[in-house]
């Protein structure tokens, strides 16, 4: 799996609190990745995707 976040966040920081050990802010407030997900990461992760309300995460098959 390839986690990916595409333009247009917001910074609202939901995706680094549901899944602080995949995502964080960075100083412009905007999030990243900071290491793919694992496997028993992979829940937290989709349900960051389902709550950015920017619809910026992905999570493609490569």
């Amino acid at each position: 799996m390839r986690l990916k976040i595409n333009e247009g966040c917001i910074g609202c920081g939901l995706c680094e609190g549901t899944c602080p050990e995949v995502f964080s802010l960075k100083d412009d407030g905007k999030a990243q990745i900071h290491k793919q997900p694992e496997q028993n990461e992979l829940n937290k992760v989709k349900e960051a995707i389902e709550l950015c309300p920017a619809g910026v995460i992905e999570l493609s098959n490569w």
